[in-house]
């Protein structure tokens, strides 16, 4: 199967480029880490968007391994989304409005 593509919310975009300057701020090497492995996430979601657990609202979810991460995407009208590249333990459900 080839991979599908995937339209990326704005503030989803705007929550990877705070995170990597995070990281970029403490460690050059541990942002480089973080955008590769988001890279890897987005990668898989579109190869195989169903292998990942439903989450809430009609979403998924993928945990990043590495970084305390998680993105939240859903497919809408055969077209996938990404919604949310959010933190594990801060605001939960704060995307939410996005998919209203």
């Amino acid at each position: 199967m080839s991979p599908r593509q995937i339209d990326v919310h704005p503030e989803a975009v705007a929550e990877a480029r705070a995170a990597a300057q995070w990281y970029r701020e403490r460690s050059a090497l541990a942002a480089d880490a973080f955008l590769a492995e988001l890279d890897r996430a987005v990668e898989r979601i579109t190869e195989n968007p169903e292998m990942y657990p439903r989450y809430v609202r009609g979403t998924r979810r993928y945990l990043l391994q590495r970084f305390p991460f998680y993105l939240v995407y859903r497919e809408v009208s055969g077209k996938l989304e990404l919604v949310a590249i959010a933190h594990g333990r801060r605001k939960p459900g704060y995307w939410k409005r996005r998919i209203a």
